[in-house]
């Protein structure tokens, strides 16, 4: 309560901040856009393409990592998109962001692209709440690259792409939590990852170039136009 509190004092203040806001939330799902399709027309993501349409929810998280650092230093913002579990469709995206990983993950190359894919109702519970840690509240693993492979059941699996460099690393460790800022200036009040993700209270038309290729790949409902 008091967190969406400071925030309507700070967009009452600054309206000029909630615009900023808003060309970042758009900017964010562009480049969530590319990302998918990419991860989709990519030949070695066989196994993704085969299985995302058995997800819950797609995290989607545009340049997470860059040369030289570990996750935790320069952060990174994600889109999700959850399918509704009565109708197959997929709503509307919420915005989040994911750091404070201090160790571990620091790779010789640049990890530009990470799609999570969440498989549990767990993984779905720990995505509603307020803040939580891949690893501890919702379990992660790195999902297998290529086609026919066979994976653990976790909570979360993870696919990233950069430069030839596939699988093998997780964000395990890193703290997700909702960027409130965002999701008020992309649907033009206050909103919880609740509200948009399960009680679809807001829609946005922006942001159905998104749904479109999420749900074209996962054939879960007619292509929106």
């Amino acid at each position: 309560m008091l967190n969406c509190i400071a925030l309507l004092a700070v967009l009452l203040v600054t309206p000029l901040a909630w615009a900023d806001d808003r060309d970042k939330a758009n900017d964010l799902l562009r480049d969530a856009t590319i990302t998918f399709n990419e991860f989709v027309a990519d030949p070695n993501m066989g196994w993704f393409r085969d299985n995302v349409k058995d997800a819950r929810a797609v995290v989607i998280a545009p340049q997470v990592l860059k040369l030289g650092f570990i996750f935790g230093g320069s952060g990174g913002n994600a889109v999700v998109l959850a399918k509704d579990k009565q109708t197959g469709e997929w709503g509307y995206p919420a915005f989040y962001t994911a750091g404070a990983v201090t160790a571990g993950l620091q790779i010789g190359g640049e990890l530009t692209d990470v799609i999570m894919m969440v498989m549990t109702e767990s993984g779905m519970n720990a995505l509603l709440s307020s803040k939580f840690q891949l690893g501890a509240d919702a379990s992660i693993a790195a999902g297998p690259v290529g086609t026919g492979s066979q994976v653990a059941t976790v909570d979360i699996l993870q696919f990233s792409r950069a430069k030839g460099i596939y699988g093998g690393l997780t964000l395990e460790g890193a703290v997700i939590t909702p960027r409130e800022d965002l999701n008020a200036a992309f649907y033009g009040r206050i909103v919880d990852p609740v509200d948009i993700l399960i009680r679809h209270t807001v829609t946005n038309p922006l942001a159905d170039r998104l749904r479109a290729a999420v749900a074209k790949a996962t054939l879960s409902r007619p292509v929106l136009h």
